[in-house]
């Protein structure tokens, strides 16, 4: 599984890096972003936690 932010859409609330630093951090234009790699199997629940309290929805997992 992959994180994917769509960075039109986040507002940069940092709630996903709030969730969970291990998958999300914050760039230097202030938005999120995923780390590139597969999501850890410990990290998949808080992603998808943090997915799903993203207030613009600008957060997939494929």
């Amino acid at each position: 599984m992959k994180a994917f932010v769509n960075k039109d859409t986040c507002i940069g609330c940092e709630a996903c890096v709030g969730i969970c630093p291990e998958v999300f951090s914050m760039d230097d234009d202030g938005k999120s972003i995923a780390i590139k790699e597969d999501i850890s199997s410990e990290y998949t629940e808080s992603a998808q936690e943090a997915k799903d309290a993203c207030p613009v929805v600008a957060i997939s997992i494929d």
